[in-house]
């Protein structure tokens, strides 16, 4: 190994070592927490009638040292503001589901080759780098840990890889009783109708380009009040906001995505943050976004960030 990555690696084990050395979520005594009072759907209405806007942080929100899809990161970023967590999941060749990415290891982890072709021994020996390639001294949490952290906590938002058993993971969402504490994510008709099957309880993020896709989902047996309207990542549409917001369904909208021309890159390189408060004024309840920090400042100093002791959320034990 060479003096650079010792280095590297050595400077991140401290880092992380650090944290290690608290218990998981030991930050929980003041730490926020977003917990649905009976049913997600009324929390996320509640939110919008108070005029509030809810980060979602895109693969747990990772920032240097803490690697994305990772329980460390999201405790993290809920340590510092409230946020929903996207998270990816994936199945091992022996059938264990896990939070990752790529398909193929090499970029996350100090693995190589496809993620779906390995068994669980494989992949839970392995350590996660962070997205600035520092190897840090993480694993890759299972689909059960996630799950067991966030009760409680949080709401993850589910991205599918195309290893992903949609049955089983809705049978591990049960168990864990988040039921009521998850969107799962499509981005077709065909994919939405197959995990509204699996799962008819749980909320479902599907892609709505004009309100009239809303007809095609409705006609693929998903009602209304499952859908929440993930409406891309370039430009906003308040009109189409306006016109699902009479339907009570809630808007997404992904400032997320490769720089330099996601719109998270162009507020950062213009210095426009205030720019995430402007989206919510314009009807996004959900900002999905890889500068959850950032975001939330702008957010509270306009005084759309969702506040403790209403709608579900909380601050401290």
């Amino acid at each position: 190994m060479g003096l650079n990555m010792l280095y590297r690696t050595g400077f991140v084990g401290l880092v992380g070592f650090a944290a290690l050395s608290m218990p998981l979520a030991a930050q929980d005594s003041g730490a926020w927490r977003l917990a649905p009072q009976s049913d997600l759907s009324a929390m996320l209405d509640c939110f919008e009638a108070a005029g509030q806007t809810l980060i979602s942080a895109h693969r747990g929100g990772p920032t240097p040292g803490l690697p994305e899809n990772a329980i460390p990161t999201m405790d993290a970023l809920l340590a510092a503001q409230p946020a929903i967590m996207e998270v990816d999941v994936g199945r091992s060749a022996d059938g264990v589901h896990f939070l990752l990415h790529d398909d193929q290891l090499d970029r996350t982890t100090t693995g190589t080759g496809e993620a779906a072709a390995k068994d669980w021994a494989t992949l839970g020996a392995l350590r996660l780098k962070d997205n600035w390639g520092w190897v840090t001294p993480y694993t890759i949490p299972t689909l059960t840990e996630a799950l067991a952290w966030a009760k409680g906590r949080t709401v993850l938002q589910i991205d599918f890889k195309r290893s992903a058993d949609y049955a089983a993971v809705a049978a591990a969402i049960r168990e864990a009783g988040m039921g009521d504490s998850v969107i799962l994510i499509a981005y077709s008709v065909e994919q939405a109708a197959a995990l509204h099957r699996a799962a008819p309880e749980m909320l479902l993020s599907v892609s709505i380009d004009a309100p009239g896709d809303v007809a095609a989902l409705k006609d693929a047996g998903i009602p209304e009040d499952r859908m929440v309207a993930f409406t891309g990542t370039r430009l906003p549409r308040p009109e189409v906001y306006r016109e699902l917001d009479g339907r009570n369904i809630e808007v997404i909208f992904g400032t997320l995505g490769r720089p330099p021309r996601s719109i998270d890159a162009v507020i950062d390189r213009y210095g426009m943050d205030e720019r995430y408060a402007e989206l919510g004024k314009e009807g996004v309840d959900i900002l999905a976004t890889d500068r959850p920090r950032e975001a939330a400042a702008a957010l509270a100093e306009a005084g759309r960030l969702p506040k403790a002791g209403q709608c579900g959320v909380s601050r401290g034990g």
